[in-house]
């Protein structure tokens, strides 16, 4: 297949409506071989990165990509393929593969059953932030703050057994043609930054780990107050680090708000997802309408909160994001939605389409997503437990394809006669969604966010979690 193009582009020179004339040839080519939708996604990335251990920086990295992912939809199927060629032929060739995929070619077909109209004008959701790359702290500045953090916790302790920082930033520019009309640029920028942190004494040992970060803010890094956060792993490891070993059972617990909120994105808004749908693996498949959680639960996902991890001025697929009400007083109200979801399952889309790069095909992602303030105080949480944990902090864990999660506490405290008691380490929570959605009884109303990398089947992708603190009547906790 050879498409003679209008205008060629510069397959070097940035995203613009100069790109129009040979897109438009491309979709129109997959149209008539038979395809009902295609969808071509450009990108450009410039991420850098640094890693320092014990006050010295011993790793920096960049990474320069380019590439196109090209999507077909026929029927009930789709197809994609990716390059890095981004010339004419480059783009041909993969269109040529992804049609192939789903047993498409030339001779040409009636399009009447096909109606292109070509592109609408450019929607450049990046124009405002062309200079944000340019504003971004170099690599040697942002290494230098990295120093810093890791100077004000060495400074407090000589039982600084590890010490570590992580610092990256990823920009991004993309476009998105597809056969509907869409024709959309964006520019993405998220930076992060990871402390870590091992005291040891002894026989004793504690280890905190916390992440900061923001999307589409040039000044991050010069804005981050790396004394206060070094200060806040330090006081939680050496809480920690004389814990006593926490006695396991079925009891109340208190989940902190902001990162706690991890819980829930994994064990239940995974399942809030299309791709669930399609491969028959959410318990709430059936649940439309009806309570899955307890009544004081609402939970929403959205891409729209300002420098949030997960908000993006349009989605992987060319859709503006939209808020979405997840879970209203406990009843099930919608699923998170691309493309594909809203052709294989009839869920509206939602501007949920993600992707961490073009060599990966979108599908339904959560965004910013997190359990909504409710009406009582946390301390108001804590006085209704007799006994159980306050977990003011959770660390790594695992959740299978059904929901069924565990999750280490990091830094957790007794509760005893509605006080918080001594620290206790060891901990780890365990169940399943569909019981413990019904079990959180009381939110508190100090709704935190915090910033997360999510992996699943489009690649790790910039995310949000969050809550405010919750209250579970009843959960599993394993310990000694």
């Amino acid at each position: 297949m050879k498409i003679h193009t209008k205008k060629i582009v510069d397959q070097h020179s940035n995203f613009s409506s100069a790109w129009k004339n040979m897109l438009e040839d491309l979709l129109l080519y997959g149209l008539r071989a038979g395809a009902d939708l295609i969808e071509i996604f450009l990108e450009r990335s410039n991420s850098i990165g640094a890693l320092s251990e014990q006050g010295i920086i011993t790793n920096t990295n960049s990474h320069f990509g380019k590439g196109a992912g090209i999507r077909i939809f026929r029927g009930g199927f789709d197809s994609f393929f990716s390059t890095n060629d981004l010339s004419i032929e480059g783009l041909n060739y993969g269109l040529d593969k992804a049609l192939s995929m789903v047993e498409l070619s030339l001779p040409a077909q009636n399009l009447s059953h096909f109606p292109f109209q070509g592109l609408s004008d450019l929607t450049d959701y990046g124009a405002i932030k062309e200079d944000w790359l340019g504003a971004c702290p170099s690599l040697s500045t942002s290494a230098q703050i990295l120093l810093e953090a890791n100077s004000h916790i060495q400074k407090q302790s000589k039982n600084t057994h590890i010490c570590q920082g992580h610092f990256s930033r990823d920009w991004q520019e993309v476009m998105i043609a597809a056969s509907d009309g869409t024709f959309v640029r964006d520019i993405r920028l998220h930076q992060s930054t990871i402390l870590e942190l091992m005291l040891t004494e002894r026989n004793h040992q504690s280890s905190v780990a916390r992440r900061y970060g923001t999307a589409d803010n040039p000044a991050d890094m010069y804005e981050w107050d790396a004394k206060a956060s070094a200060s806040e792993i330090y006081d939680s490891a050496r809480v920690m680090l004389h814990a006593k070993p926490i006695e396991g059972g079925q009891m109340p617990i208190v989940i902190a708000n902001s990162s706690g909120g991890v819980i829930f994105h994994e064990a239940c808004g995974h399942l809030l997802e299309t791709t669930q749908l399609v491969e028959g693996s959410t318990p709430f498949a059936d649940s439309m309408g009806q309570k899955i959680a307890h009544e004081s639960v609402t939970a929403v996902d959205e891409g729209i909160s300002k420098r949030a991890f997960g908000s993006l001025s349009v989605d992987d697929e060319g859709m503006e994001p939209k808020s979405i009400v997840l879970i209203e007083n406990g009843i099930l109200k919608q699923f998170i939605s691309d493309r594909s979801g809203e052709r294989l399952t009839g869920h509206i889309r939602t501007g949920s389409g993600r992707r961490e790069h073009y060599a990966s095909s979108a599908a339904s992602r959560m965004r910013n997503t997190y359990i909504t303030a409710g009406i009582h105080t946390p301390s108001e949480l804590i006085a209704s437990v007799d006994k159980g944990l306050y977990c003011k902090s959770m660390g790594g864990g695992s959740v299978d394809s059904i929901g069924r999660f565990n999750f280490s506490v990091e830094e957790g405290y007794e509760i005893k006669n509605g006080q918080i008691g001594r620290p206790v380490k060891g901990a780890t929570v365990l169940g399943d969604a569909s019981t413990i959605m019904k079990r959180i009884s009381m939110c508190a109303n100090d709704l935190g966010l915090a910033s997360g990398y999510c992996g699943s089947v489009s690649g790790n992708i910039c995310v949000t979690v969050g809550q405010p603190h919750i209250k579970v009547d009843s959960i599993t906790v394993g310990g000694t």
